[in-house]
């Protein structure tokens, strides 16, 4: 085969087309458990390059050592089994990293958790990936004055195979068969690859059919897996992957809830009896009462991150005439709002469009409510956090309008995210006002203080919305505005979330570290049973 130069220009491009898939799967598959971050995207690509030099110093080494391509194939079966393995066993690798981290670690655990399932993951394979470019320079220049043409060839087919690898698995795999199935399709490529060279050339038949023995085995293991497993074993209603986002959706007698790219908590509830979810949804129905909605014909409030509709369909419960614009950026969770959500399609007063949260305001209306809700733990998009926004948001608020802003991140330092995001906000509107619901936070903010007479004085007909701004005004409290301000040049959200994160786990941790401290590996065993 290596007589055929075609042949060595396919392993090639499929080489630079796996590497970028295979950068592009492990973001997806970190995401659930470390967010899709600036912080975790750059771990990411900085552990794939080193992984790329280390293969093409190797390579190079190893092709003038031993030039047998036996051995090149012979490394793209390792890398095909091991890429195929990563949908089953890699959620597993990342939980027993990050549990061992989270007892050993106190500061930075984003970054070190990640990084450390990162390189047990992904360096080995991508490495191995690396020795092909310079073992390929090797087996096809035979002519040092043709030697620059065909190093030239080499890397523009690696080059155009990367480019490809970068958007078949955003725009065409992942959405369509998944992150699991990605891998294995990429493996799959890589395995034919091998397989060819080892057949044609009539060797190493054993070791191939072991190969390609595990490759299915692994396939067919995650095909009865589902990629999380922090549900108490709950099999969910839905399970599917967008552009963006996992997508989750989980039934109870109770409700329906979906999931997003989040190792705890919901990010959509819809109650089956119609009743309040008691989540901050509730809290935000406040906004409306401070702009004045029961009083106005048609109130126009606007959500930014619509998920699948919790906050517009209770706005319609309790103010009917209210006319409701939701922007969310995922189409597939806009889906789900209708398919799954109960969202009345033919509801003339709600409208949904799939378009980015601040680039929409650029052309938008005026509201009597906007609610910023796009924060999705560590996931915070700056563009979306800067006083530069905020600015924009005021703009496109009526004299009396209110906005209404989902804060998730609470955290007890005086530095944290939360309080950079309120410093921010109060550095556009003067009334600011928030009130704290079971790890969330809900920011008002306003124009003057007369939003908070219209809410003390707004007479509710509705016993169960009642209850609920009771509970609201007994926790509002007046915001005291300081200096950390967030603007588009600066916006530094995902290290101020990270500072909660390693709150979060050294607050859940304490006891457990209590319980193990000075015991054996066997009696913490026992204490685990």
């Amino acid at each position: 085969m290596l007589t055929k130069k075609w042949f060595l220009y396919i392993t090639e491009f499929f080489s630079g087309m796996s590497i970028m898939a295979i950068e592009l799967g492990a973001s997806r598959l970190l995401a659930p458990y470390f967010s899709s971050s600036q912080i975790v995207w750059t771990i990411i690509i900085g552990t794939i390059m080193i992984a790329m030099a280390l293969g093409n110093l190797w390579g190079g080494r190893m092709a003038d050592k031993n030039p047998d391509p036996d051995r090149l194939y012979g490394r793209l079966l390792v890398v095909a089994v091991w890429t195929a393995a990563i949908p089953f066993a890699g959620k597993y690798i990342i939980a027993a990293v990050s549990l061992a981290l989270a007892m050993l670690v106190g500061q930075n655990f984003l970054i070190w958790a990640s990084l450390v399932s990162c390189v047990i993951l992904f360096v080995f394979p991508l490495m191995l990936l690396g020795t092909v470019s310079p073992t390929l320079v090797k087996y096809s220049v035979s002519s040092l004055n043709q030697s620059g043409k065909t190093v030239g060839e080499l890397n523009a087919l690696n080059t155009i195979g990367s480019i490809i690898g970068t958007f078949a698995p955003t725009f065409l795999t992942i959405p369509t068969v998944g992150t699991a199935w990605t891998f294995i399709i990429f493996a799959a490529i890589l395995l034919a690859i091998a397989l060819a060279y080892f057949f044609a050339e009539r060797r190493k038949r054993v070791r191939s059919a072991v190969a390609l023995a595990l490759c299915l085995a692994f396939s067919a293991a995650t095909c009865f897996t589902s990629f999380s497993f922090w549900n108490n074993g709950d099999v969910p209603l839905y399970e599917d992957e967008s552009i963006y986002n996992y997508l989750q959706v989980y039934e109870d007698e109770n409700e329906i809830a979906l999931s997003t790219n989040v190792l705890f908590g919901v990010q959509s509830v819809t109650r089956k009896d119609g009743k309040l979810t008691g989540m901050y949804y509730d809290y935000a129905l406040a906004a409306p009462l401070m702009a004045g909605a029961p009083e106005k014909e048609n109130p126009r409030i606007l959500i930014l991150g619509f998920g699948s509709g919790t906050y517009a369909m209770e706005c319609r419960t309790f103010f009917p005439n209210s006319v409701i614009d939701g922007v969310e950026i995922d189409r597939k969770i806009i889906d789900l709002a209708y398919s799954r959500f109960g969202l009345d399609a033919n509801d003339p007063n709600i409208t949904v469009t799939e378009f980015d949260g601040r680039a929409f305001l650029r052309n938008a209306d005026q509201y009597d409510v906007i609610m910023v809700d796009a924060y999705r733990d560590i996931t915070i998009p700056f563009q979306m956090s800067s006083r530069e926004f905020f600015s924009e948001v005021a703009a496109h608020l009526t004299a009396d309008g209110v906005m209404v802003v989902n804060l998730n991140m609470v955290s007890n330092r005086s530095d944290s995210i939360n309080n950079y995001l309120c410093d921010t906000i109060a550095s556009v509107f003067p009334a600011v006002y928030y009130a704290d619901s079971s790890g969330n936070r809900e920011v008002f903010a306003g124009f003057d203080q007369s939003l908070i007479d219209r809410f003390q004085n707004c007479v509710i007909h509705r016993g169960d919305l009642a209850a609920m701004m009771a509970r609201v005004k007994s926790k509002l409290t007046a915001y005291e505005p300081g200096d950390l301000i967030l603007t588009d040049d600066k916006a530094p959200v995902e290290l101020l979330g990270m500072r909660v994160i390693d709150e979060l786990i050294s607050d859940e941790l304490t006891s457990y570290k209590k319980l193990f401290q000075g015991k054996s590996l066997s009696e913490m065993i026992d204490l685990l049973g």
